[in-house]
């Protein structure tokens, strides 16, 4: 029979303070890069996030991913339906099954948010209300089934400690899905739409680095060696990220820029996630660095195809998280878990890399043509339809969608 461990579940629930942290942490980075008239409905779309998904997680959420867990199928059940039978002597594995609700809420939370920095300055808020509330049910729910809860993905083997699919490929393919259906901003790309706040940027990346300990480490669920290893492999390719961004962006460019080492930092961190415990030794250096540079090279891609997502959240997100699911085929190393595998590098063949293609093809589509037929939906339903008017959009969402400014200055 478990028994709970008091050290494993006060690291446990520090974990989830510390991923529920990120989520403003998220808003403050994207608002820092928004326009000013815009700020406000950056920082509404992602605490709503928090209001939002944790209604809907107690009611049926967390019983739709891991209710039927193990069973390699496609959805959960209801058996955890308002959290019917979770007590507080309930337990999972050493910690108490409460502990664990908590931890995985704080995970659905954000990964709706992400998708946030791509809409950017032209969704309206209603629109997103409802868009968040079915992306979660229809989507997230069952990714997170197929990978954190024994669905049908890890039941073939794919690995993803953290979240590189559920958490970034999924809101990554959302966001490109969206922004098809929304089109460009206004005057986009001739127009330069600058960052207003650089310092809220920087401050995001650094919570968002600190809260990323507790994403990484803490799905270690124990305060053991495999919670240590990917502390440290989080660290390491957060650094290597942002000097992967740097470099190509000064060669690239001419410069290096405080926004490169943000948004480096966090495609490092990005791409660690669904290795973060299952690599060690020099691994996360290579994982970090390719990510940073890698993902500054995909900003590009919108330029090419012609799609605005206003914070590289397609070129920082998907790619980055489908480079780390991806190169855990090759890096990952059963001697750091015995709950992994071993990756081509390690001996262990192609299995792993093959079953983690799959995995980001998989979540890729599912995600990108769901989010799209969601969209769709809502499109044909709402009086308005998902954009906002020309008008709306150049006196900006903070004062159109809330009827507030950010900043008094705004008002005059």
């Amino acid at each position: 029979m478990p028994e709970l461990d008091t050290g494993d579940t006060a690291w446990v629930l520090a974990s989830s303070a510390l991923v529920l942290f990120m989520t403003p942490g998220l808003a403050l980075f994207y608002g820092g890069m928004v326009r000013s008239k815009n700020m406000l409905a950056m920082l509404m779309q992602n605490f709503f996030a928090m209001g939002i998904v944790s209604v809907l997680w107690v009611l049926f959420g967390y019983s739709l991913i891991f209710g039927d867990a193990g069973n390699g199928g496609w959805i959960g059940n209801f058996d955890f339906v308002g959290m019917k039978d979770i007590g507080p002597d309930s337990l999972s594995g050493s910690i108490p099954t409460l502990v664990f609700v908590a931890f995985q809420l704080t995970f659905a939370v954000i990964t709706p948010a992400l998708i946030t920095g791509a809409i950017a300055d032209r969704m309206r808020w209603i629109a997103w209300v409802g868009f968040i509330t079915l992306w979660s049910v229809l989507v997230y729910l069952p990714v997170a089934h197929w990978v954190f809860a024994g669905g049908w993905l890890a039941k073939r083997g794919a690995l993803d400690f953290a979240g590189g699919t559920v958490v970034h490929i999924n809101a990554g393919a959302a966001a490109l899905a969206l922004v098809i259906l929304l089109g460009r901003r206004r005057g986009w790309p001739k127009d330069a739409m600058p960052p207003h706040n650089l310092p809220f940027t920087l401050l995001g990346t650094g919570i968002l680095w600190f809260g990323w300990f507790g994403f990484n480490a803490g799905s270690a669920l124990a305060a053991n060696g495999v919670a240590a290893q990917a502390f440290l492999n989080t660290f390491v390719a957060a650094a290597a990220g942002m000097l992967g961004w740097l470099i190509v962006e000064r060669i690239k460019s001419g410069h290096a820029t405080t926004l490169g080492a943000a948004s480096g930092a966090v495609a490092g961190l990005v791409a660690i996630t669904p290795c973060a415990g299952f690599v060690g030794g020099l691994a996360p250096l290579a994982i970090g660095g390719l990510a940073g540079a890698i993902c500054y090279l995909a900003i590009s891609l919108k330029f090419r195809f012609g799609y605005d997502d206003s914070l590289d959240v397609v070129a920082v997100h998907l790619v980055g998280g489908i480079i780390g699911s991806v190169l855990l085929g090759l890096f990952a190393d059963a001697s750091i878990n015995a709950a992994g595998a071993d990756g081509a590098f390690f001996g262990g063949g192609w299995d792993l890399f093959g079953e983690q293609a799959l995995a980001v093809a998989a979540t890729f589509v599912f995600s990108f043509v769901m989010s799209g037929i969601i969209g769709l939906l809502l499109k044909a339903v709402l009086p308005k339809g998902i954009r906002v008017s020309d008008e709306e959009e150049s006196t900006g969402l903070d004062l159109t969608q809330h009827a507030e400014a950010a900043y008094a200055l705004d008002r005059a």
